[in-house]
């Protein structure tokens, strides 16, 4: 969104007068009968080919050490025999290839167990339980660890740890030769975090491009390749060597996954890779195994909870920041804006930020700078990977790079998107509105998914937020290239001509918003390529194509196409920007919340972004309570949505007021709507 709100208004007057509700504000109650209320995700059986992986570490006997995610042997074994006690169904690895290639179908309440690292625990603590209940599991040994000499103490990021502690590959070669149990990789040595920007964050080191602090530049594509290939090479021809068998199964290292990793990873033979995502698996989809972490030695009711809770559907909570309000000139202020920010994040305890990854100081929607490098803009700052590390780190919450998906201010030699003016005959670009790269055109896709790629390579975040910029009035796109992609497509050679034939004007629309949904596809392909198959996608919708979907011929926006193509659609579900009265908001985002539940599922994976401030004013008057915001919160709770946001979040002066918009926005205090 606009800090100025250039919203495109002249379009959207067109028709659009909203002014059904004339009664006083008050909250609206949407009633759902008890026998049509859903039922928890819970009491619901699982897809087909479904499976629950839980993710252990150490085993002790005695203290459960968290350096070494320990749970103690006793808890395992209650674990254990609590899930065989509620049907759960203990599978293999090559149950699941099996069902993956079509041979065979996964049990109900499929189970697989994990031990990461490899721990000598494993051989003399867990192999004796998995014989006695006759369960499989999946040890993926780090190769370094189990080759260190005898008596040599191992360096386990940087915790001087007894050699006794880890496997030997002796015991790795027995437990090989079990029918219980599949050996599977966990990298050979790059177990660690390494300095992946200038700012001196750690990252997990199979998953990042590495920063050299003396030559102040980044790993090249080549050297990332190198020092990851080398590492996946020595830990599969050990364990081919030692265990006799090619390993199937990778794991990677905190569960951070990298889609570079994972194509010289499947190169090698791997059939599968584990991350610590959060979720049911299927064999459907073994790129992207997401895993239970057991840490903290839980109690079994806390056990029993975490695994009751797997299959309930992510509940987003969003503060949408602007990394303009964090930069400054002045290091020492931009230090104490980047706490400000993580604390006022973490104080909030919610799931998500949607984090600006440009530059836009002028508040126009014109990008000139980013805040990663790239090779097309210049760089405002190194700015983007740092916080989201920052924020996923010291606020434990998901980031999304949030990014423009045309309104790019590339080289002018690019063509723009122009507008057909009835009055004159031509087509001239609107400078009222973002100024956008043409989609049509492939040397713009070209440049533009370079910059996607080069935020992939600089920095570690759960998903894309594709901005608003991504749209078409029913004047655009009259450039060349939009022309001659009209008539290949087989429409005539004029936007005169097609607005003037209903049946080529509606094949018109439908045609620009496939084409804008292709593209962000595309985009999100070249991310997930390089950052792994876990990224995310989200991309915000205005309320009119979703409220009156002929108005799809405004936009070239579809929410239909948005359900189908992304994680999350982000509808603005902004009233004072839609200058809809104070005294019928509530009607209004109640009529937009029931539009998208007319959708089976829809409102599973809908967020709805309220606005901060009121556009239409200026200065401190523009500033919407948190007491407003909290209300409107209520409203979209009251109405059924689960999923829910603001924007902008003004973290430096406490805007809006954290104690009045917690008690209805907070993940933690707040969590489910039902």
């Amino acid at each position: 969104m606009l800090k100025r709100c250039l919203w495109f208004r002249a379009i959207i007057a067109i028709g659009w007068m909203i002014s059904a509700y004339s009664s006083a504000e008050s909250t609206v109650y949407s009633y759902v009968p008890p026998e049509e209320r859903p039922g928890l995700m819970a009491d619901q059986p699982w897809p087909k080919n479904s499976f629950l992986v839980l993710s252990y570490h150490d085993v002790a006997d005695d203290a459960a050490d968290q350096r070494y995610v320990a749970v103690r042997t006793s808890a395992l074994n209650e674990q254990i025999s609590w899930l065989r006690d509620n049907d759960y169904q203990p599978i293999s690895v090559q149950q699941i290839l099996d069902a993956h290639d079509g041979k065979a179908v996964l049990p109900p309440k499929a189970v697989l167990l994990t031990f990461d690292d490899g721990y000598s625990s494993f051989y003399t603590r867990v192999w004796p339980l998995l014989k006695a209940y006759n369960w499989p599991a999946l040890w993926a040994p780090v190769g370094s660890w189990v080759n260190a000499p005898a008596n040599q103490k191992i360096d386990f990021g940087g915790l001087m740890t007894q050699r006794d502690k880890f496997a030997t590959w002796k015991m790795v070669r027995e437990m090989a030769n079990s029918p219980l149990v599949e050996v599977g990789a966990h990298t050979w040595n790059l177990h660690f975090g390494s300095q992946a920007n200038p700012m001196g964050s750690k990252l997990p080191a199979v998953a990042n491009r590495l920063y050299n602090k003396k030559t102040r530049t980044y790993e090249t594509d080549e050297q990332y390749f190198q020092r990851v290939n080398g590492d996946i090479t020595l830990i599969t021809n050990k364990l081919k060597s030692v265990t006799g068998k090619s390993p199937r199964a990778w794991v990677w290292p905190y569960g951070a996954a990298s889609g570079t990793a994972l194509d010289l990873v499947k190169k090698q033979g791997y059939q599968m890779a584990f991350t610590l995502n959060s979720g049911l698996a299927n064999a459907a989809y073994l790129d992207d195994i997401p895993r239970i972490l057991i840490a903290d030695n839980p109690s079994l009711n806390s056990f029993a909870s975490q695994i009751a809770q797997v299959s309930e559907p992510q509940r987003m909570r969003v503060m949408h920041v602007d990394l303009d309000y964090v930069y400054d000139s002045d290091p020492v202020q931009q230090r104490k804006n980047i706490d400000t920010l993580i604390q006022r994040v973490h104080d909030m305890r919610i799931s998500h930020v949607f984090l600006q990854a440009y530059a836009d100081p002028e508040g126009d929607g014109n990008i000139h700078e980013l805040y990663f490098p790239n090779r097309w803009l210049p760089m405002r700052a190194d700015l983007f990977g740092y916080i989201s590390w920052q924020l996923k780190t010291r606020a434990q919450v998901s980031v999304f790079a949030w990014m423009p998906v045309l309104a790019f201010g590339l080289d002018a030699s690019l063509p723009r998107v122009a507008a057909w003016d009835p009055q004159t005959g031509q087509a001239v670009v609107d400078r009222k509105q973002y100024i956008r790269l043409s989609p049509w055109d492939s040397e713009v896709r070209t440049r533009i998914t370079e910059i996607y790629e080069d935020l992939a390579k600089h920095a570690d975040f759960k998903g894309i937020l594709f901005h608003d910029d991504a749209f078409l009035s029913d004047f655009e796109d009259a450039s060349p290239q939009a022309l001659s992609a009209y008539r290949a497509a087989g429409l005539p050679d004029s936007i005169e001509k097609i607005r003037n034939d209903p049946q080529a004007f509606a094949n018109w629309t439908r045609l620009k918003s496939k084409v804008l949904i292709d593209f962000t596809e595309q985009l999100t392909q070249s991310v997930r390529h390089i950052r792994g198959p876990q990224v995310q996608t989200a991309r915000n919708m205005y309320a009119n194509p979703i409220l009156e979907p002929e108005s799809e011929a405004w936009f070239a926006q579809n929410l239909n196409d948005f359900l189908n193509t992304y994680d999350w659609t982000a509808p603005m579900a902004m009233p004072l920007m839609e200058k809809i009265a104070a005294n019928e908001a509530n009607a209004w985002l109640d009529r937009l919340v029931q539009a998208v539940a007319q959708t089976p599922g829809a409102l599973d994976k809908t967020v709805f972004e309220l606005q901060a401030r009121d556009w239409n004013k200026s200065g401190q008057a523009a500033e919407i309570s948190g007491k407003q915001i909290a209300e409107w919160m209520r409203q979209l709770s009251l109405s059924g949505a689960a999923n829910y946001g603001y924007y902008p979040d003004d973290f430096i002066n406490g805007k809006p007021e954290l104690l009045e918009v917690r008690p209805m926005f907070s993940s933690y205090w707040y969590p489910k709507n039902d």
